[in-house]
């Protein structure tokens, strides 16, 4: 039988099948490999008591894609969360977070929450900011529900990782997707009961057919994994258009004369709140190369 990895647990992985939950153990020829079964992998797997819902990993399907941090298979979007209000959005973060998917490949659509205390009308200002940065981006209200439609057809037919500060909604979103759909909150919870006393782990949710969001304590650590400063700006697409007007190649739009990006910024053309955090994330990569230098 075919199925996905939804948790990992002490040894035990608990695969999805059809509308099933198995606990499974993972054949010793995997360590012999030096493989380890990741959530988000597709397996094979041979059923050991169906009535108990029980089985053991046999084969581990090819991967699409791997995250370096959480570590989890086969993930192909990030859907990255803040609110509008209450807290509003640290647009600093956000742009780490923005960077570390990039980083891993993984492309990325903003979602300020909330809109229901939007009283001054900014989400849809964020909403414009960020789109016109080339990310998809979308404003909702998980407490009325406004906007949940349109994130769900941005969800469908992938896996996605889930992004974001404390106190932004994240729970409340993951909520509404899951509402009705083939794995119920419950039925997990009671088949992985033996994790519920223990430190939290990444999780998949199933929200539809072929559709999946990853839970995951693991991005709440921003590493830019040793991202050289040079590359940084590549990971800011809106710098792009404005690049061909720089002076000198390899500019790093940070001290340089007749700066296409920078002259983009004095017109309006790039947003000056992103740029400022270009900066400060470049200066925060070039002090970490120093103390590397220093090590040595």
């Amino acid at each position: 039988m075919r199925g996905r990895i939804i948790k990992g647990i002490a040894g035990f992985y608990y695969v999805h099948c059809g509308d099933r939950i198995y606990e499974c153990k993972a054949k010793g020829v995997f360590r012999k490999d030096n493989r380890k079964p990741l959530v988000g992998d597709w397996v094979e797997m041979d059923v050991l008591d169906e009535g108990e819902a029980l089985g053991n990993i046999s084969a581990l399907l090819p991967r699409d894609s791997e995250l370096i941090r959480p570590a989890v298979a086969n993930v192909d979007q990030a859907l990255v969360i803040f609110a509008i209000a209450k807290p509003r959005p640290n647009f600093n973060l956000l742009d780490r977070f923005l960077v570390m998917m990039g980083q891993q490949g993984i492309r990325s659509i903003v979602c300020f929450n909330k809109l229901d205390m939007d009283q001054e009308g900014l989400g849809r200002e964020y909403r414009e900011l960020y789109g016109g940065c080339g990310y998809r981006t979308l404003t909702v209200s998980a407490r009325l529900g406004c906007g949940i439609e349109e994130l769900k057809e941005m969800l469908a037919g992938h896996t996605t990782a889930v992004a974001g500060p404390s106190g932004v909604g994240k729970s409340s979103i993951i909520n509404c997707l899951q509402s009705g759909t083939v794995m119920e909150t419950g039925e997990i919870s009671a088949k992985i009961e033996r994790g519920k006393h223990t430190t939290r782990h990444s999780e998949l949710i199933a929200i539809g057919e072929g559709s999946y969001i990853l839970d995951t304590p693991g991005f709440s650590s921003l590493g830019l994994f040793d991202l050289e400063k040079e590359r940084l700006a590549g990971f800011y697409p809106e710098f792009a258009a404005h690049e061909r007007y720089c002076r000198f190649g390899g500019c790093a739009h940070i001290g340089e004369k007749d700066c296409g990006v920078k002259s983009a910024v004095e017109e309006g053309a790039v947003s000056r709140m992103r740029y400022e955090n270009y900066r400060l994330l470049y200066e925060e990569l070039k002090g970490m190369e120093r103390k590397k230098v220093k090590r040595l």
